[in-house]
């Protein structure tokens, strides 16, 4: 029996572990922290549960290939309640507030009530993001491996998504805004997307909640990384965590094996590095190695920027249905790492009754962060009590503009956690505290990154990393892939 060792316990290399266990393979898998699921995470403070990472989880809906692939490694099924979400997001702006409803006609209507002089947009966008909603990740195999009628194939299935990419793709997030008249449009488009990204991303992100693919599981980010887990256990598979890796041991151009920080050395016939590939080849293997196309993404900081968040968990003590989904409005000035930003927002976690004590509820904020950003916390991240402090005095003050935001939460809110870019870069080895991958901007050509290591026979990549805009699909798309690799091996 092949044994394959597997770096990073996230969603990408426990699906790779469940395919390999289910194929007949002996893996192992390797995770620095004391819970699997890498950014697809949570925790506990003062009794509240805080949920990391899913605000939608694309692929919820049946019938596609990666809804199939979360059946199979255990992340959805028959047993896992699904909330459906009915609001995207709302912005606020002088006293009117726009809402991007589940149901997109409801949206349409809101829209053309608030500004009827941007009606043609108006239906144009709403039109586009039914065609968006055909977007899929595609999941059989690597790009690299696809021959003509497997893209024929594709291209069918997205058809009307090529209508949307001729439509939106060259232009960005502020380009569309100021495509509309009215100024609460603009804003609600802008506030809710990091400035470089591409229009096409706003309307395929709403597109996914209207086509009810977008919606949410049953507990969470870490119940859903829990439950993978627990499958990939189900075949056998063995995750050791609290367990760094030091190195990847080559051996005339062939893996053959890892080392652990202890020192210790553990044999395979295959290695999967399922983590952030800035560290992956920075500490896990000779940079040399790194597949081209990482090489220009990292080298081009402009066109292939990424964001993270500063953000902030409040509790709340009451219920409240006005504050329920994401919801965006103005504020003071408040300086957020190196920028100064005019506006918040405050996302209800009200849907999962769990995640707060009875008759409370959980809210949390997150400020958007550029790579400048990461950089000013890199460098006040070095006195830790300066960092602390920081934390601390950001979060004092968005407190204060939640509540006059919201006046009836007047002594009924309080901070029970901050977390910056750092949070991410320590705990997930994060390339600048990022959560998603590159941001392709217009000026850059999007850039899919085969997994395997030029160089070396036995050593395979699995990463949100190697396909933009990243996240939990292209994760386990990624995970799959690479054992895809070592199964057409076998």
């Amino acid at each position: 029996m092949k044994k394959v060792v597997i770096i990073g316990g996230g969603i990408a290399g426990m699906t790779a572990g469940v395919l390999l266990q289910k194929a007949g393979f002996a893996t192992e898998i390797y995770e620095k922290n004391a819970l699997p699921g890498g950014q697809c995470t949570g925790w506990k403070r003062e009794g509240y549960f805080i949920d990391n990472c899913i605000h939608w989880l694309t692929g919820t809906r049946s019938g596609s290939a990666l809804h199939e692939l979360w059946k199979e490694i255990g992340a959805l099924g028959d047993s896992v309640e699904i909330h459906k979400k009915e609001m995207f997001f709302s912005s606020k702006l002088d006293g009117q507030t726009l809402t991007f409803w589940r149901d997109k006609e409801r949206t349409q209507k809101e829209m053309l009530e608030l500004s009827p002089e941007d009606e043609k947009e108006i239906n144009k966008l709403i039109k586009y993001v039914s065609m968006a909603e055909s977007m899929t990740v595609p999941i059989e195999k690597p790009f690299d491996a696809m021959n003509l009628i497997d893209f024929m194939k594709l291209g069918m299935s997205m058809k009307s998504m090529r209508k949307v990419m001729k439509e939106y793709g060259n232009i960005d997030i502020n380009e569309l805004a100021m495509r509309f008249k009215h100024p609460l449009i603009r804003r609600a488009i802008i506030d809710y997307m990091p400035s470089g990204y591409q229009a096409y991303a706003f309307l395929v992100s709403y597109g996914t909640v209207t086509g009810e693919n977008g919606d949410i599981p049953k507990g969470g980010s870490l119940a859903m990384s829990l439950r993978i887990a627990e499958r990939y256990k189900e075949y056998g598979g063995v995750i050791h965590t609290n367990t760094s890796v030091k190195t990847v041991l080559i051996d005339d151009k062939k893996a053959k094996g890892i080392m652990l920080e202890n020192g210790d050395k553990i044999e395979a016939d295959y290695v999967i590095c399922a983590c952030d590939t800035d560290y992956t080849f920075r500490k896990l293997l000779p940079e040399k190695y790194m597949p081209e196309g990482l090489k220009k993404m990292y080298a081009d900081r402009a066109k292939y920027p990424v964001s993270s968040g500063f953000q902030i968990a409040y509790a709340v003590d009451g219920v409240f249905p006005e504050l329920t989904g994401t919801r965006v409005f103005s504020c003071d000035e408040i300086n957020i790492g190196s920028q100064t930003v005019k506006c918040m927002s405050v996302q209800s976690y009200d849907y999962e009754p769990d995640f707060a004590p009875k008759g409370k509820m959980i809210l949390q904020t997150n400020f958007s962060q550029t790579e400048a950003d990461y950089k000013y916390w890199e460098n006040i991240y070095t006195d830790k009590i300066v960092y602390e402090k920081k934390k601390t005095e950001i979060a004092e003050q968005a407190l204060k503009r939640v509540v006059k935001e919201y006046p009836f939460l007047e002594g009924k809110i309080h901070v029970i956690d901050v977390w910056s870019p750092m949070t991410y870069t320590r705990y997930c080895n994060s390339y600048r505290g990022a959560y998603m991958s590159f941001v392709t901007t217009k000026q850059a050509k999007s850039i899919t990154v085969p997994g395997v290591v030029k160089g070396i026979d036995n050593v395979f990549l699995a990463s949100q990393w190697l396909m933009g805009p990243g996240g939990l699909p292209t994760a386990a798309a990624m995970g799959k892939f690479a054992a895809w690799r070592i199964m057409k091996r076998k």
